[in-house]
């Protein structure tokens, strides 16, 4: 089990030059935008216009922050995405623009590596004791408005956009909410190698 912090997370231009991302977590560690397995991040969208392309990679978008977009991904109808949405998958080769509805908003981007890797995000509102079961190669939970206490040795603590990180050995985790938000439980699993 690990904490990463707000605080120490890598902040780096996007792949397209329109904004910034801030860097949750990569794997393998230090890799690149053509050389990782997994990224999980946070990018601030200031404006409408389309979405940077990665080639191979499927994508779960969620708003944190903000009125919301619409999504307009090729081949799909333009879906409206807000902070009360559940998370969207979407491949991330396709052409995709997003058009804010009210100003700029915060999203959680999460990006697994097709074939290689597959993943899932689910957002949960805190209320109440929440238990979280690793049952992926590794799971992430990230804070979102508020913070958490878990129950452990130390009593850790998670602040607002604080995560996290368990390995598939974990033991269950029961978490208490320090005021009101949400959590977003992100499980990633590496694939079998196809033979």
């Amino acid at each position: 089990m690990r904490i990463l912090r707000a605080a120490g997370y890598r902040v780096m231009p996007w792949k397209n030059g329109g904004g910034t991302t801030t860097e949750i977590a990569v794997s393998p560690d230090g890799a690149g935008l053509d050389d990782f397995d997994w990224r999980v991040s946070m990018a601030r969208v200031e404006t409408s216009g389309p979405f940077s392309s990665f080639a191979g990679i499927d994508r779960t978008l969620s708003v944190l922050e903000g009125e919301g977009i619409v999504l307009d991904v090729a081949g799909q109808p333009p879906t409206r995405l807000t902070a009360a949405s559940v998370p969207l998958a979407f491949p991330g080769d396709v052409p995709t623009g997003a058009a804010l509805i009210g100003g700029p908003i915060t999203d959680l981007n999460v990006m697994t590596r097709r074939g290689r890797m597959a993943h899932s995000v689910e957002r949960r509102p805190l209320s109440g004791e929440i238990r979280i079961a690793p049952r992926a190669d590794t799971t992430l939970v990230l804070a979102v408005g508020a913070g958490v206490t878990l129950f452990t040795d130390d009593e850790a603590s998670l602040g607002p956009f604080d995560t996290l990180m368990l390995d598939r050995d974990s033991p269950e985790l029961g978490l208490r909410p320090v005021g009101r938000g949400l959590l977003f439980v992100i499980r990633l699993h590496r694939l079998a190698a196809n033979h």
